[in-house]
């Protein structure tokens, strides 16, 4: 997610940010995981990918209102 930075949250449509959403989840988990088990060499790729999913369902909750 954090290598999408030139893809625009505002240009993608609903399924699309519905799909980046799940993905995020998902390669969140398996860091978080992973990180437990033997550290990451940058914890902060944890950060980014939480502030990313946090930017998707943003998104997804203002196009719903």
């Amino acid at each position: 997610m954090a290598k999408n930075k030139e893809v625009k949250i505002t240009e993608l449509s609903v399924t699309e940010l519905n799909e980046k959403l799940v993905a995020g989840i998902e390669e969140l988990k398996t860091k978080s995981f992973g990180h437990t088990v033997t550290p990451l060499q940058n914890p902060n790729e944890i950060k980014i990918l939480r502030r990313g999913i946090a930017r998707l369902k943003t998104e997804l909750t203002a196009r719903k209102s």
